[in-house]
């Protein structure tokens, strides 16, 4: 069974950090983002496809070296498609029932159970779907029994006809391509309204999700994970520094600073009297002496000078400011 992935956007939410690494290589909890997708697939799935545009040759570059039992092919994408025309644009190597998934979305979604449901089913796609106390903001999905009735991307407040959203995790039927046109295309609004006869279903699940588009959803993911697998810390080098709650600290090096809790750091340094609460370090960061980083994504070489303070911020590579 193949997985497709679209993962060819911008990343605008998450800039300036995404002019430096593309939004699925940013690191969630130890490892790439892209990478909570690809570990919940089941191991009948021996080929994963991505839809890429933006920074392919970083893409290239990780799953080179990234030693996955997998088979992973990147698609370009010439132009920005759309979901939909992403979608179509792998349709060659899609001539059987596929797994599809947008490439930021974490989530608990038991990926087997979809699967096994889509089967039961019947019918052209299954679509996992999440409840939310306001749906407004995203793709709305109406159902009777499991069957989709109808889909509204982004209702005006008051007009769901439910509360339950796209997940963005699907299994498709070859057929879907007889719908989708070519171009740049849509797959909520121009294709799913369009296939509610064909046998379109809506598979809820329970646990967590969380679409990482911007800081605060990243953030939140990062913490539902570390929340989920309790702290870790690898390889740091701590003196006289406080750790606090769940954290992933990988190969740290710390002196007289408050870390914690929720914080995920790799290759990063942390100076006297520093503090840093539920954020993201990347590598060859550091916080000055007496610095503080709340509820911020810091990126590749960041540097927030000493006594300085950041808060609900993102940092790209250099000095702390924004």
């Amino acid at each position: 069974m193949k997985a497709a992935i679209l993962a060819g956007g911008l990343g605008t939410r998450l800039r300036p950090i995404t002019y430096l690494v593309p939004k699925p290589l940013i690191p969630l909890v130890g490892k790439p983002m892209i990478m909570h997708i690809i570990d919940s697939l089941p191991d009948y799935v021996d080929t994963v496809l991505l839809a890429v545009n933006y920074k392919r040759g970083d893409l290239e570059s990780y799953f080179s070296k990234a030693g996955i039992d997998r088979e992973v092919i990147l698609i370009e994408e010439d132009e920005p498609l759309g979901t939909g025309g992403a979608l179509r644009n792998l349709k060659e190597h899609l001539d059987s029932t596929f797994l599809a998934f947008n490439g930021d979305i974490v989530s608990s979604l038991d990926v087997m159970d979809l699967v096994r449901r889509h089967r039961e089913f019947g019918g052209i796609g299954s679509l996992a779907l999440w409840e939310v106390p306001d749906p407004s903001a995203y793709g709305v999905v109406g159902l009777d029994g499991d069957r989709v009735t109808s889909f509204q991307e982004k209702p005006l407040p008051g007009e769901e006809v439910s509360n339950l959203i796209n997940a963005g995790a699907y299994v498709f039927e070859p057929e879907i391509f007889d719908h989708i046109p070519e171009g740049k295309v849509s797959i909520e609004r121009e294709v799913f309204p369009n296939i509610l006869g064909k046998g379109l279903r809506g598979h809820r699940f329970e646990g967590y999700w969380v679409d990482c588009g911007t800081r605060e959803s990243f953030l939140k993911a990062q913490g539902i994970l570390m929340e989920n697998a309790g702290a870790a810390c690898h390889s740091n080098l701590f003196e006289d520094t406080t750790v606090i709650g769940n954290n992933h600290l990988e190969h740290c090096k710390a002196r007289g600073a408050r870390i914690g809790p929720l914080v995920s750091a790799m290759d990063a340094v942390f100076n006297e009297d520093s503090q840093v609460i539920n954020s993201l370090v990347m590598e060859g960061s550091m916080v000055g002496k007496a610095a503080k980083v709340i509820n911020s994504l810091l990126g590749p070489g960041s540097n927030v000078r000493d006594g300085e303070t950041v808060i609900d911020a993102v940092i790209g590579e250099g000095n702390s400011h924004r």
